[in-house]
């Protein structure tokens, strides 16, 4: 394990346990509604994370590559979140209600943002600074020690040895804000050779948009990856399908669930897709169709009594295939030959992909119409024509010449260098 690998590990492991300290879904919904701000701001907590993390890439891609440098926008992405989680901390222990309630919400935006920044620059550092081969590993390895944090925190709240009181989820919050503070720090210490393309890239917005007009394989890659949203957008409407059972118990179920799976596949999933991607895509579309047209069976057929553990089942499942889909996806496009565009392609895939977990928002209203199961139906299906999406990727990690490969070289002491 040489130091790139070492850092690269470290940061994404800091800032991937700050990620479940601050979850929006759970844990900032959950501050807001005990500080007694307004049931309006708590809706609009995902959106404003999501979209804020996403809409913004394709902009940032026009500055990022332009720079010879690119790891300080990580870096600087990362201190950014940091300074906003302890904002919000200090909100919600100062402030009145409402205000606390607006204050924080602005502070998901700027973190949201940061976060933007983080994401459009980190594939393109860790292809010139991590060999193929290793950089699946590299994900999955941290998604697995951040998920064991997470299940610590969710088990300390569970079983109340950490009190589930403002003061003591904002302590959580402040954490996690030294969190990513700390993984910026690390990531600045990491040599990243200059990229002498970097004065020729073309940041117009035609130059950004060239990549779905002349890369097939970043085409299929965006299909596949537009068809899979199901995984992330499945976890709200399982929980509507057993929402009989609404006690603290439960929810802590789901948290555990949710953690556990990411402990259990996260490693997995990142040595598959550091072998094929593609095939990663194919079974994680696979195993999300499943489960979640079951779950949708279920509902369908009134089998819901009594189904506290059987949902937690399916968030479970739902969540391995949610991990698959990262750490594939995330693999799919680092190996992928971008031609000198790193990001730009991320920049240009996430953007894409932010409109349409807007438009994701519309299964809300369908669910309020038509039940849970139908949303789920729905959803299962998209995932299951994913995987013939995925089956017309190419094997970027065995084609000869494909892909974007870190240079290694030895250093005078013998230890390898990226």
């Amino acid at each position: 394990m040489n130091k790139s690998y070492r850092i690269h590990l470290t940061s994404l492991a800091l800032t991937k346990t700050a990620d479940g300290l601050i979850d929006p879904k759970l844990v900032l919904a959950w501050l807001l509604n005990a500080i007694g701000s307004p049931g309006y701001l708590v809706g609009m907590l995902v959106p404003v994370r999501e979209s804020g993390a996403l809409l913004p890439q394709l902009l940032l891609a026009r500055v990022i590559q332009r720079r010879e440098i690119r790891k300080y926008f990580w870096a600087g992405g990362a201190a950014l979140q940091g300074l906003a989680a302890l904002g919000m901390a200090v909100a919600a222990l100062t402030l009145p209600s409402a205000v606390a309630g607006w204050v924080i919400l602005l502070l998901l935006a700027v973190l949201a943002i940061a976060r933007s920044a983080c994401s459009a620059s980190y594939k393109d550092v860790l292809s010139r600074t991590v060999e193929k081969g290793k950089r699946g590993k590299v994900s999955g390895t941290a998604g697995t020690v951040a998920a064991v944090a997470v299940l610590v925190f969710a088990l300390l709240l569970s079983t109340g040895i950490l009190p589930r009181e403002p003061l003591f989820v904002a302590g959580a919050i402040a954490v996690a804000g030294g969190l990513w503070l700390l993984a910026a720090g690390v990531f600045s210490r990491l040599e990243e050779p200059e990229d002498e393309s970097a004065s020729d890239a073309d940041v117009s917005l035609s130059g950004l948009l060239d990549p779905l007009q002349d890369d097939s394989e970043f085409r299929n890659y965006i299909a596949t990856r537009a068809l899979l949203i199901p995984t992330a957008l499945a976890p709200p409407f399982l929980v509507m399908l057993g929402s009989t059972d609404t006690g603290f118990g439960n929810l802590g179920l789901l948290v555990l669930a949710s953690s556990i799976a990411s402990i259990v596949s996260s490693y997995l999933w990142g040595a598959l897709s550091d072998w094929s991607s593609r095939q990663s895509l194919m079974l994680a579309g696979a195993i999300s169709g499943v489960v979640l047209a079951i779950a949708s069976a279920t509902g369908f057929l009134d089998l819901i009594d009594e189904a506290g553990l059987l949902i937690a089942v399916y968030v479970f499942v739902s969540q391995i295939a949610y991990q698959g889909v990262r750490a594939a996806r995330k693999t799919h496009l680092t190996d992928m030959d971008s031609h000198g565009q790193k990001s730009v392609y991320t920049a240009l895939s996430n953007t894409l992909i932010g409109v349409l977990l807007v438009l994701g928002g519309l299964f809300g209203p369908l669910a309020d119409i038509a039940g849970p199961e139908t949303v789920l139906a729905v959803l299962a299906a998209l995932s299951l024509t994913a995987i013939v999406a995925a089956s017309r990727l190419s094997e970027v990690q065995r084609d000869a010449g494909t892909g974007d490969d870190a240079q290694t070289t030895t250093n005078t002491d013998g230890s390898q260098q990226t």
